[in-house]
């Protein structure tokens, strides 16, 4: 787990979020695993694996399972936990409203993990993103503008931020 601020990088996690992937983690090394080899072996037993329909897809199911370990294995080693150093600006972490193109809009900053742990309404936008990246650093009041990915030159108003 790397440092408890939102200079390092790596994805901001809530603590829920951070005890959440854990939990996933445990699941999808041990029951998960275990119960896949299973489907996969009872597929085996059937016969010809040519034409094995069961097999095929139970070794599907054995990779995705591989890939998500790895990935929540690497987001939970690299992960940023706790509550971000609040002073005012937009960073990983916080609720922005903001006006976007005219139009009135909240949503969080942060990764997908977060959802959970955001207030019900509140969609959550990465830091990467163009408007994470345009709205980061800066406060209310402030107005930015950006390149969205249609290549429209587009402003946002900055109209309140506070910590998640």
């Amino acid at each position: 787990m790397a440092d408890e601020t939102t200079d390092q990088p790596g994805t901001w996690l809530t603590h829920k979020a951070y005890d959440r992937l854990t939990e996933e983690l445990e699941h999808r090394k041990g029951a998960e695993r275990k119960a896949i080899a299973q489907r996969v072996e009872a597929a085996r037993q059937e016969g010809d694996l040519r034409e094995n329909a069961g097999y095929h897809a139970a070794r599907e199911e054995a990779s995705l399972n591989e890939a998500r370990i790895a990935t929540i294995t690497e987001m939970l080693e690299n992960a940023q936990v706790g509550a971000p150093d609040f002073d005012g600006s937009v960073t990983a972490g916080t609720i922005v409203s903001a006006k976007v193109a005219g139009s009135e809009q909240t949503f969080a900053l942060g990764g997908q993990e977060i959802t959970a742990d955001v207030p019900d309404g509140v969609k959550v936008f990465s830091p990467d993103a163009p408007l994470g990246r345009a709205l980061m650093g800066h406060r209310a009041g402030d107005t930015v503008s950006y390149n969205a990915p249609n290549g429209r030159q587009i402003t946002a108003e900055i109209l309140d931020v506070k910590a998640l």
